[in-house]
């Protein structure tokens, strides 16, 4: 039999496995066992893995297929890994940038606006973003922790430095496929996971309860209740919804479960109503409550507001982060951590240009074949321009929209992303990767070792989404002893 990797072309990119003159040192023993495999076990063990998604329901929907059927959400076999000390820079970075967001959107919401006031971040801008809300004025969240639950996603540049994409500051999801992927994975390649010594990540649910409990009330008492409140059934989150609830031992519950009254919250049981101290909501603002957003939402609660702004009950994450999400605010969150840490930013921004900016603009104009064009507002990779994958039509529609809206889009330097060995029908065939590290902050920041690795299964393409054919690798980050040279 050949070896698995006798066709695997880096092409130039930046790979995670090989380097010159072979395998990185920290990947070596699993390279070593994946080439022991035959075509007939890698078909094996792929099936046991699509068998365990699908008995454990870890499917998601292709949409615009004939077929609209639902498939096992994909995991390559191939993980991804990280050696300690390369960790502890993403570490240190991602806690940092928590850090510096957590403190901008407490100062903006129930403090004295610094960052506005010493001109860090434009006021109109602020006012501008789609996801800022007046109505979370005056609401304090405990320990300022108003982005609970983080998701900053990183890439590597073809020089292998880790930057920062973008930030997920309100619902950020996939941390069910990061604790999934790694049960599975200690199933499917037992002996290879075995012989790494890999940091765990099965502590997640008991982080993020006790980090719930943390942000609690003080009325709530020695043991606050805390609840993950889901739009329901249909929502494509929902297994992860469940599953989170499952973790931490704590009730899933949809809007009409819960009851405002004299401006606190209580549950529907079955033993009658019980008071709830902190709801872990996975519904977006404009739902939560009617009786301050949108007054047609089925999904909220009626009141809920009113119990946050007397003190009675913490809503995680925060009303309001949105504004920090927007992908123009982004490009000022160095200059963020440098006002409100002190410090200089460890992972750096992509380039970025705000096209509201003549000069900037007209540059990005004359530049759209070479540049990315993205939505401020968007998500999921949906709506944005790549320029040199695009035709000349898609790049003049481009060209008018930033016109017409420049507040509305930003643009960046296309990022080479690095690439992994995956395995593509039989074969290793390199793919673009990102990664997403979860953070979680209550007393203080924890990130949680590794995070979700997603990869564009496309050939060529950049987009790592799952809803536009990306799929997902363990990540393992190797402990303390496990280095090697550090990966390089």
């Amino acid at each position: 039999m050949g070896d698995l990797f006798d066709d695997y072309d880096r092409e130039g990119f930046f790979d995670e496995v090989f380097a010159d003159p072979g395998v990185r040192t920290h990947y070596q023993g699993v390279v070593e066992r994946l080439r022991r495999l035959s075509p007939t076990d890698l078909e094996r063990r792929e099936r046991i893995r699509d068998g365990i998604f699908r008995s454990a329901g870890i499917t998601f929907t292709v949409y615009g297929e004939d077929a609209g059927i639902e498939r096992t959400f994909p995991m390559d076999l191939l993980p991804r890994i990280i050696p300690a000390q390369e960790w502890e820079v993403v570490e240190r970075g991602v806690a940092q940038r928590v850090t510096a967001l957590n403190r901008f959107l407490e100062d903006l919401y129930v403090g004295e606006q610094a960052a506005i006031h010493d001109g860090v971040v434009p006021r109109w801008l602020i006012h501008t973003a789609e996801g800022f809300r007046r109505e979370a004025f005056g609401i304090p969240v405990p320990h300022g922790a108003r982005c609970l639950v983080s998701g900053v996603d990183l890439v590597r540049d073809h020089e292998g430095t880790y930057r920062v994409l973008e930030d997920n500051l309100r619902n950020p999801s996939g941390i069910s496929y990061v604790l999934e992927n790694r049960a599975a994975m200690t199933r499917v390649l037992p002996v290879a996971f075995a012989e790494q010594h890999v940091q765990p990540v099965d502590h997640y649910g008991p982080m993020l309860l006790r980090a719930l409990r943390e942000v609690a009330p003080p009325a709530a008492g020695e043991h606050p209740v805390a609840v993950v409140l889901t739009p329901g059934v249909y929502n494509s989150a929902y297994f992860e919804h469940a599953f989170l609830a499952r973790q931490m031992g704590v009730e899933l519950v949809e809007g009409r479960d819960l009851v405002v009254d004299e401006h606190v919250v209580h549950m529907r049981t079955t033993r009658g109503l019980q008071r709830v101290d902190v709801i872990y909501r996975r519904i977006d603002d404009d739902f939560l409550d009617p009786v301050v957003f949108r007054p047609d939402s089925t999904l909220g609660v009626p009141g809920l507001l009113s119990a946050a702004r007397a003190g009675n009950v913490t809503i995680v994450n925060a009303v309001g982060n949105g504004v920090a999400d927007d992908k123009a605010v982004y490009a000022f969150v160095p200059d963020l951590i440098r006002f409100y840490l002190g410090e200089e930013p460890i992972l750096p921004n992509v380039d970025t240009y705000l096209l509201w900016e003549d000069e900037q603009r007209e540059h990005v104009l004359d530049r759209l074949d070479e540049l990315v064009v993205k939505p401020v507002a968007e998500s999921g990779g949906y709506g944005m321009l790549i320029g040199p994958a695009a035709s000349g039509e898609e790049i003049e529609v481009f060209r008018d929209r930033v016109r017409a809206d420049p507040r509305g889009y930003i643009a960046q330097e296309v990022v080479a992303l690095s690439r992994h060995p995956t395995l593509i029908d039989g074969r290793v065939e390199g793919r673009h990767i990102d990664l997403r590290p979860f953070a979680i902050a209550g007393e203080s920041v924890e990130v949680l070792p590794g995070g979700l690795t997603r990869v564009a299964l496309r050939r060529g393409s950049l987009v790592v989404n799952s809803s536009q054919g990306g799929g997902s690798k363990d990540t393992w980050v190797l402990e303390d002893d496990a280095d090697g040279t550090g990966g390089r």
